[in-house]
């Protein structure tokens, strides 16, 4: 029976959510740029950027606690009642009640404008907000036929999580048994109007956040459930969903046991080595969280990470340093002197350039950080990488 204070969070406990749901979206928003071109190696560069923009814009938005900061929220109404008051402030369950019903009865643009309305005045739906929109799409999806027509009443207000919960939904009416024969077909309409791009991607990342809730959250077999998409960019993209979900579900008063607080490398060091490097581009955001934003301490936990990947884990803490910094280039260069070595440093400002641009879609902040380096070297890691990635966008 769940008790008075199961429904309530720490405020120490909501503090670590925000943070964490700030790294997770860093790596959504990383993971969310257009992929336009076909060429493999194209596709490779277009989908982490994806990833980490994706994340990126997470982190930001539920780092900054002052309203004055907060992401740019227009709302033309004011929600008729406060939902959730008092021992339910932080209840996740009855947010979730609430906004099923206000789709339900109210229709989802009138849900959106209730849900802006309340994230400025509202830390607990701020911290809460891309879950809270999974929900809002679950509940979407029972009203349209096809993914595509469930796409065009969407909103991508809090990094698109409406997107994500449509895909948990459908897969839901599927049903586990019947989901390997239609996999493929799911967001075939999405391809065909526009191969790569932001709704085609966004349907393939929320066939794993679905396949994740349709199998109860099991990590490993959602990954190979994945494996079923025909080519290789839809099942990494499924895999992104699957790992973004193991991440997020840590966050809504229950637990993944896909997630180790004395492991803080897992579920990475335990995934088949072609599931890595995309575990390893999130798992950062996890790990400040345990260590209350302690990056010294996160370097020192990347470098135990597996042969070989050690640089995407310094990477994705780059990305965490521009995005709790909100791209500031002071702050994030100083937090990436906090690597040891050149190696943890060249990569952790890899990382936090990539953000740079992906947050602004502009090189001219990246090259403000990279012009605030002392050291040649660094700084001409950071001027190529700067090069480069504005390429991809």
């Amino acid at each position: 029976m769940k008790t008075e204070s199961d429904s309530r969070l720490p405020d120490r406990y909501m503090k670590t959510n925000i943070l964490l749901v700030i790294g997770i979206i860093v790596v959504f928003l990383f993971l969310s740029i257009v992929l336009l071109q076909k060429n493999p190696q194209e596709e490779t560069a277009s989908l982490e950027a994806f990833i980490n923009q994706m994340l990126s814009q997470e982190v930001r938005g539920e780092e900054t606690p002052s309203v004055a900061d907060l992401p740019l929220v227009v709302s033309v109404v004011e929600p008729s009642e406060k939902p959730c008051e008092g021992d339910n402030h932080t209840n996740f369950d009855c947010y979730e009640t609430y906004f099923q019903h206000a789709v339900r009865n109210e229709g989802i643009a009138q849900t959106f404008e209730v849900l802006k309305a309340l994230y400025p005045e509202n830390e607990y739906v701020r911290a809460q907000c891309h879950p809270i929109t999974h929900v809002i799409g679950q509940e979407a999806s029972k009203k349209f036929a096809t993914v595509a027509e469930a796409y065009t009443k969407g909103d991508s207000f809090c990094w698109s999580g409406y997107y994500h919960g449509v895909l948990e939904g459908v897969i839901a009416k599927i049903g586990y048994a019947n989901l390997a024969e239609q996999m493929n077909d799911i967001c075939a309409p999405l391809a065909k109007a526009r191969a790569y791009s932001f709704d085609h991607y966004n349907c393939v990342h929320g066939l794993g956040h679905g396949i994740m809730a349709v199998t109860q959250n099991e990590l490993f077999q959602s990954l190979e459930t994945c494996n079923v998409l025909s080519d290789t960019w839809s099942r990494q993209s499924c895999w992104s969903g699957a790992f973004m979900e193991n991440i997020i579900v840590d966050n809504k008063n229950h637990f993944t046991k896909y997630l180790k607080p004395e492991e803080p490398l897992y579920p990475c060091n335990a995934a088949g080595k072609e599931y890595k490097g995309t575990c390893y581009l999130m798992q950062t955001s996890y790990m400040l969280k345990l260590t209350n934003g302690d990056f010294a301490k996160v370097f020192e936990q990347c470098a135990r990470a597996d042969e070989g990947f050690q640089d995407i884990c310094y990477q994705s803490l780059g990305r965490d340093a521009s995005g709790r910094s909100v791209s500031n280039v002071q702050q994030t260069k100083a937090t990436c002197s906090l690597g040891k070595d050149f190696q943890q440093q060249s990569n952790c400002v890899t990382g936090a350039v990539k953000d740079f641009i992906s947050y602004h879609h502009s090189d001219v902040q990246a090259k403000e950080l990279c012009a605030a380096l002392e050291e040649e070297e660094l700084r001409g890691v950071c001027t190529s990488t700067a090069e480069t990635y504005a390429k991809v966008l």
